[in-house]
């Protein structure tokens, strides 16, 4: 049996001013910071022997105030834009409700929500998942199969991706759910990667 935790890093700069942020590499805000070191309080007695996180600022710094917060001992950090978020590609940097002005409501909302269409010059979902779900099971999956505990940082889209893999939902069932920021998600594992339990912390 195997524990990975997941967690979606706190507010950034650029949800803070509700814009699309993709892989431009912004920092957290000063509530993304607390909503980190909160996350870390909710991690108080565990013990993990591996991190990953995202090439991104946001996903490292949420790691390691968490970490800190939650008194954990120095562990290896692997990082890897494999978990970074979603590429929003030309949507990247602007205000979304002057997208929305622009394109249409309609439009962006497909953008936004849709499995497998992806905004001009970026990512869908389902792309996003193409690069997410073959780096999990070749670096983090057979550490999990060993009996590793691992902790993942990452973003909203890459998480999502995994979640799908893990809990084996469908297109329509990953498009309804949403993972809070700063709120770890425990995932207790069989040697088959069967999830056992499942419970945000």
């Amino acid at each position: 049996m195997a524990q990975l935790v997941i967690i979606r890093h706190g507010q950034s700069q650029w949800n803070l001013e509700n814009r699309f942020t993709g892989w431009v590499d912004v920092p957290l805000s000063a509530q993304g910071e607390a909503e980190a070191t909160a996350a870390g309080d909710k991690l108080v007695g565990f013990k993990f022997d591996e991190a990953y996180t995202s090439s991104l600022q946001r996903a490292q710094n949420t790691l390691r105030l968490a970490l800190k917060s939650a008194n954990h001992p120095e562990i290896p950090e692997t990082r890897n834009e494999a978990l970074n978020e979603r590429m929003y590609g030309d949507l990247q940097g602007l205000n979304k409700a002057d997208t929305a002005a622009k394109y249409g409501d309609e439009q962006v909302l497909i953008w936004r929500r849709s499995f497998d269409i992806a905004p001009p010059g970026g990512e869908s979902l389902k792309d996003t998942a193409d690069r997410v779900i073959p780096y999990f099971e070749a670096e983090i999956a057979p550490k999990l199969r060993a009996g590793k505990n691992i902790i993942i940082a990452a973003h909203g889209n890459s998480l999502r991706a995994l979640v799908m893999f893990l809990e084996k939902m469908t297109p329509d069932e990953i498009l309804k759910f949403e993972i809070p920021t700063g709120q770890p998600r425990l995932y207790e594992l069989d040697g088959e990667l069967n999830v056992v339990e499942k419970r945000y912390l």
